[in-house]
């Protein structure tokens, strides 16, 4: 049968083995901009995985354009770094290209020894809270001999084509923004003179070499007032007139208020604008933005939509997909859920990227050792924890046993997988299942383990990760027949009323609330038809799919909401819980909990207590988790080894459970 993912293709002169594409992104490996173990050790992976396209980076061209955690490309000291990267890309068998950038305005002072960044506009950042400094002339022309120049290094380094990013916010792009571009010289004002910068840059490293050259823009910047998507089509023309030999189709701004790359966000949401942009030129368009599965790839590119998939993060998490795609495993991939967890949010805290569902990205360069001596290990528990602890053990040569006291795997994950776009968690729990077996581990379901099994199966180390439950609160009327628990109502073991207050204003009741207001709103299929039939306004639509008839209000002790999600998600939960009409209450106390409602306590500045009643027929609990730990006595007293990871040790998120698991399971002595 011929597959669209497999059917080879050329980019320029590049001939290419399959259609899928691992774009370049910050990984934040690199060391003084040197290329590290580290990077080429996760690289190296990826490219023995079957990706027929690999991009590095980006790359620095000049000092303001990047930070030491980048890539170097700006001077010749870093082409024998390169050149070793470029090198264990093609041992994997794996075509690679450098992205090359300059992050204008989104640099930020404290990354370049307190040095100003540049743009071509003084216009404040909201990404960075600084204002750059505008751009002389003189600056603009050195600026594009420093992208030619780093296209020369690239190129004597040996990589296969390059990448130049025009897109997201950073230098070409805010040249290309009325929003940015406030220049009255020949390089803005008029669409001509903000596409110039940008048109330069490629005609000078045209000139440079002659190597494949891919842009990635924006099918759609998703700023107000911004570039939008008629101006991006008429520069993807001038970028194809300029000799640009393919399109990489990117999304929004890293300013825009639009969520382009969390859970929510459906698999291959914004390839409509990589449809449009491949309708306007006759260059190869690739599409990108979670795309994390091979079906959704083969079926974009079987219907023109696209000529190639970026599949990165999707990459993160399982670098072995094109592989398992090719031979017919999909069952066996493990797909990426979106979080950020272990890549966004770990830039933001200047660490390099890991993964949430991958415990081995990032740490590629440390030895997994086999064991000489195999030894019984019993996993009790089936959540992320105990299931990445099964496999890390199995794999390193151990015989492993899983025992689940439910009838199914995943635990927690079923939790998280419950509210409306959040189902990727789901699936992973379902991935993760299918790598046990996959693995050989005998898995037991509905099996409670006591002394009587431990002394039976007489292991010679046990995993406890046996995992949490809700707490409830010492709060007056929590046992009131009106009160539930979230984790009841996630896995609708319990249903709610008209008029709800959540109580806890962490994840699992910001999702909680979001479940209960969007249930009660317009479905999705109902608002297709009835938009492709004009049955309604599309204002009138936009409120029936936004508004129900539930009144649902979260309060919360602390002065924040959604404090354990990571940066990358919590302002989408926030930007949710407005659009839905959810009202929040922070830095109060709840008293009590009565038939009518939950008793509120505020003080005031003067230290006065203000007392008040918020109405309710529900009362949904979502305060935390407790660790719940019943065999660690039982195994101490039989004198059996043992390790307790996950919440069943102290309750955290889901990317801890999956880490200290697989750290548990490849310790195994």
């Amino acid at each position: 049968m011929n597959d669209p993912l497999f059917n080879p293709w050329k980019l320029g002169s590049l001939s290419l083995k399959n259609r899928i594409l691992m774009p370049a992104m910050h990984l934040n490996m690199a060391e003084d901009y040197q290329v590290s173990d580290k990077l080429c050790a996760f690289y190296a992976a990826r490219a023995a995985g079957g990706a027929g396209l690999i991009g590095v980076g980006y790359a620095s061209i000049d000092l303001l354009s990047a930070h030491a955690g980048h890539i170097g490309a700006h001077d010749d000291c870093y082409i024998p770094g390169l050149t070793r990267l470029a090198e264990t890309i093609h041992r994997g068998g794996a075509k690679a290209f450098v992205q090359l950038n300059h992050a204008g305005r989104y640099n930020h002072s404290m990354l370049t020894e307190g040095v100003q960044p540049v743009a071509p506009s003084a216009v404040p950042s909201r990404l960075t809270g600084e204002t750059p400094r505008e751009l002389a002339e003189k600056e603009i022309e050195e600026l594009i001999s420093a992208f030619a120049a780093a296209a020369q290094r690239v190129t004597k380094a040996g990589f296969d084509a390059i990448e130049i990013l025009a897109g997201t916010g950073y230098i070409i792009s805010s040249f290309l923004s009325p929003l940015t571009n406030k220049r009255q010289d020949r390089w803005g004002g008029t669409l001509e003179n903000r596409m110039r910068f940008g048109l330069e840059v490629i005609r000078a490293i045209k000139q440079a070499t002659d190597l494949p050259l891919l842009v990635r823009i924006n099918g759609n910047d998703f700023m107000s007032g911004g570039i939008g998507r008629e101006t991006l089509q008429q520069f993807a023309l001038e970028l194809e007139k300029s000799g640009v030999d393919g399109l990489s189709i990117n999304v929004g701004w890293h300013e825009a208020q639009m969520p382009q790359i969390v859970t929510k966000v459906p698999r291959g949401a914004f390839a409509y604008l990589a449809r449009n942009i491949r309708q306007q030129v006759s260059i190869p368009v690739i599409a990108g933005h979670r795309i994390n599965d091979p079906q959704a790839a083969r079926k974009l590119i079987a219907q023109n939509w696209c000529d190639a998939v970026a599949m990165g993060r999707a990459l993160i998490a399982d670098p072995e997909l094109p592989n398992k795609a090719a031979a017919g495993k999909e069952q066996q991939l493990v797909h990426c859920v979106a979080c950020g967890q272990g890549c966004f949010d770990a830039l933001f805290k200047f660490q390099h990227v890991e993964c949430l569902c991958n415990p081995r990205a990032g740490h590629e360069d440390e030895v997994l050792e086999t064991t000489q001596e195999s030894k019984k290990v019993l996993v009790v528990g089936g959540g992320a924890a105990g299931m990445s602890a099964a496999l890390a053990a199995a794999n390193a040569g151990h015989r492993v046993t899983l025992c689940e006291k439910s009838t199914r795997l995943g635990g927690q994950l079923d939790l998280a997988g419950a509210p409306p776009g959040r189902q990727e968690f789901r699936i992973l729990a379902r991935d993760l299942a299918n790598q046990l077996g996959a693995a050989g581990i005998e898995t037991r379901l509905g099996t409670t383990v006591d002394a009587a099994l431990l002394q039976n199966m007489q292991p010679d180390q046990v995993i406890l990760a046996t995992g949490g439950r809700p707490q409830t609160p010492p709060i007056p009327g929590s046992d009131l027949p009106h009160v539930i628990q979230a984790w009841d109502l996630l896995q609708q073991k319990a249903h709610a009323g008209q008029q709800v207050v959540v109580i806890g204003g962490g994840a699992v009741g910001i999702e909680s609330a979001l479940m209960l207001a969007e249930e009660a709103t317009l479905p999705a299929e109902t608002l297709k038809f009835l938009l492709v039939h004009r049955a309604e306004d599309p204002e009138e639509l936009y409120r029936l799919a936004t508004s129900g008839s539930r009144q649902v209000a979260i309060v919360e002790m602390l002065g924040k909401l959604g404090r354990n999600f990571g940066k990358t998600t919590r302002w989408t939960m926030l930007q949710d819980l407005e659009r839905y009409g959810i009202a929040s209450r922070t830095g109060v106390k709840v008293t009590r909990i009565t038939p009518e409602g939950v008793m509120l306590e505020t003080e005031q500045e003067a230290g006065e207590k203000v007392k008040e009643l918020l109405p309710a027929d529900t009362v949904v609990l979502a305060i935390g988790t407790r660790a719940e730990n019943p065999l660690q006595n039982c195994c101490e007293e039989l004198g059996i080894e043992f390790r307790t990871i996950g919440d069943a040790r102290k309750p955290a998120m889901v990317f801890d459970a999956v880490h200290q698991g697989h750290k548990a399971g490849k310790e195994v002595a």
